[in-house]
Formats: C-alpha cells, structure tokens, sequence
C-alpha cells in the first residue's frame, strides 16, 4: 500500500534504518544534518515524497540511488547534489530511448540509503519503492540482490559533490568462468578508485540498475523495509523502547526478526577509523563483565570477536547492530560512534551498549551465490578464511 512521508517522518526513517544498517549504510549523523535542509525552496519543491510497495511500481522504470563512498568524508553535505545529478543522467538516457525514470530504489537499509533515496525523489518528482538490496547495509556493489540476480549495471554514472561526472559501461566478457568476471565485481572495482580520488573526495552520487516494472519481483525478493525502519524509529522516539528486553520483543513481534544479544551491557573502550579507498575501516573494542570484545567494520559491521575464544561470536551477511538502552541516541552507525579525532564520539562515551545480532535475509545466505562468495571474500581479507557460519550456529558452538 503506498503511503507518503513528510518532513516530521524523516527522522524516525532516519533511525530506523540506522539500525537496521548493522553499522553501516552511512552515519546518523550525516542523514540529520541533510534533513536539515529538506524544506520546500530552490533545491526541493516539495516536502513529501511517495512511497509505493514493488507490486505498486507499473508506471516506469526504476534505479538505484546512493553515496558511494566514505561516511565521513560525506557529513558535510547539505544536499545531495551528485546523487540528483546521477539520477537525471539516468532518466535523460532513459528518455533518449523512449522510456521514463518513475522510481528510486534505495540499495541497502541504512540512515543515509533511505534518506538520499527519498530526498532525490522529492527533488525530482519520483516515488520511491520500499524495499532494498540486502534488508542491511553492505560493503560493495555485488553484495546486493539486483546484482545476484544479474541486472546489468550499465550505465552507472558516478558523481561527485561539485559535479564531476563520469560513465561507467561495464560489458562482461562472454567466457565468465566465475564471479571474478561479473559485471558488478568490475564495476566495484571501477568505481572505488575513481571516488577515492582527489577530484572526487572519498566520496559520489551514484545511480546504475536501471529495472523494468517486470524486473523488479525477481531483484527485489526482500521488501517492506522503508516500512520497517519507520516502524521501529517511531517506537524509539515514542519511548517505547527503552530497553534492549523491549527492543528484542518488538523486533520479534513486529518485524519477525529473532534477534539476540551478542554482548550486552558492555562499554566501549576504543573506537578508531581511517578513511581509505572510500570507506571507513577500523575497529571498536568493548568490555563486558564476562567478555573482551572487538568489532571489525568496513563502513559496515563485519567480524564480531571475543578476544579469548578460537571463532567469531558474529559475521556478515549476518546484521550486528548497536543499541544504547536508555536516554540519549540510542541507535547509532560505526561512523557515528568515531569522531573526527578518530576517537570515540563524546555523546556515546560511558553510555552502556549492548550489540544484536540476527540471520540474514535468505537471498544473502545462498550457498555458492555471488553475495556470501562476496562477503567470505571480505571477511578473509580481515583474517576470517573460513566458511559463513550464521549467529544461531556461532552461538551453539560457544
């Protein structure tokens, strides 16, 4: 059922998709301070945007729409120039071939994937559809459904905060033998060099997969989750959950998430970042009265280690996500959580956290699917070489 968000909505989008970002999918505190500005003007010429179920999408073509790039090299922004002007390269191709741009996809769950998809809409008159990629944030391009199931994603066009614009046509070779030859591995490996450049600042507007209505069932398998994250941060800021005990009950019962605590109460010792080939890489070590913990992140949540056991407690595509119980923030990114010293921002220092875990969506957990192949491919880059074990069976072991 469509439905429409305005201004006052935004901000409970905003935290919801937060923590269902499981660390990532850009900060808090950059989607806030981009609402900020969301206001009916020069830039926006309405304050409400549409948002309509996959089923609903029959008037046009849709496209994906995001930041690619560092989380904090994108805090600065008031509006999201280079994501509007990806978009509208899109729609002129579109056009040029008879065919009409109608809907913006958001690529992943996340503060800053929701809230840019729905600012662009707003600047340019589109609906935005609920549902994502990946139902949490992820790292790269070929962890996201539309690239499972072989969307092309060409033309991608890339641009940067002053308007530097560039194409990228990435055409496979016919004799592919595995997934090092797929369109979007190229196509991420394109494209971090070129928003990790000097010209382009860490950071860029980037629209690609462009779908038709028919396309979209089969690319989009994981859905309602605009609808969820609005759910749960209007929960948060009606008081209702004030406790992770809250917290897990309504994640269980509204949104059929088993969610579990993976360390909790715990503080935070240490949170460090560098900023590097558009991301945010880094760690967070955190205490508890029985565990020594460490969280390993690439802009999003990766590897979850008890210091004094063989085998992660947690790992991606599984969702670890932070939860401060009580008053102040209580939802927050990893980006969040370091400051610009690179050290641990003051409003969450002190503050107890507890971190949740779930399984991930079904069209992540493929055995031998292009998205787990991505994800094993990271976590070994950060010292993991094993297989994908999910938290239930993390847990039982331990």
């Amino acid at each position: 059922m469509a439905f429409e968000l305005e201004h006052k909505d935004m901000r409970a989008l905003i935290d919801g998709g937060c923590f269902f970002g499981s660390g990532g999918g850009g900060t808090r505190t950059s989607a806030l301070h981009l609402l900020e500005y969301f206001k009916v003007g020069d830039f926006y010429p309405t304050n409400r945007v549409t948002v309509v179920s996959v089923e609903e999408a029959r008037e046009g073509d849709a496209a994906v729409l995001a930041y690619m790039g560092a989380p904090e090299a994108i805090a600065g922004c008031r509006y999201p120039l280079g994501p509007v002007q990806a978009l509208q390269s899109i729609a002129r191709r579109l056009a040029s071939e008879g065919r009409r741009l109608a809907y913006v996809v958001p690529p992943e769950s996340g503060a800053l994937g929701f809230l840019v998809a729905c600012l662009a809409a707003a600047r340019l008159g589109l609906a935005v559809i609920d549902a994502d990629g990946a139902g949490r944030a992820v790292p790269s391009l070929p962890m996201l459904t539309f690239a499972a199931v072989q969307v092309p994603p060409r033309p991608a066009f890339v641009v940067s905060h002053n308007g530097l614009e560039v194409e990228l046509n990435v055409t496979p070779p016919t004799d592919a033998t595995d997934y090092n030859d797929d369109a979007s591995v190229i196509a991420e490996q394109m494209l971090r060099p070129i928003v990790a450049s000097t010209a382009f600042g860490e950071f860029g507007g980037l629209a690609l997969w462009v779908m038709s209505a028919e396309q979209l069932p089969r690319a989009l398998p994981i859905r309602a989750t605009l609808s969820r994250a609005l759910d749960l941060g209007r929960a948060l800021h009606a008081g209702e959950l004030g406790s992770t005990e809250a917290l897990l009950a309504f994640l269980a019962r509204r949104c059929g998430i088993q969610a579990r605590v993976l360390c909790g109460p715990a503080r935070i010792d240490h949170a460090g970042a560098n900023t590097m080939g558009g991301f945010d890489v880094g760690t967070i070590d955190l205490q508890s009265a029985d565990a020594s913990l460490r969280l390993c992140y690439e802009n999003e949540s990766l590897l979850l280690w008890d210091r004094h056991q063989p085998q992660p407690l947690a790992m991606a595509p599984d969702s670890i996500s932070w939860f401060f119980p009580g008053p102040g923030p209580q939802v927050a990114s990893n980006g969040d959580l370091v400051g610009n010293d690179g050290r641990l921002a003051a409003h969450y220092g002190g503050r107890p956290v507890c971190l949740l875990g779930w399984q991930a969506e079904a069209p992540l957990r493929v055995p031998g699917g292009l998205i787990l192949w991505s994800f094993e491919q990271l976590l070994a880059s950060l010292g993991y070489p094993g297989p994908y074990r999910s938290i239930g069976q993390l847990q039982e072991v331990r």
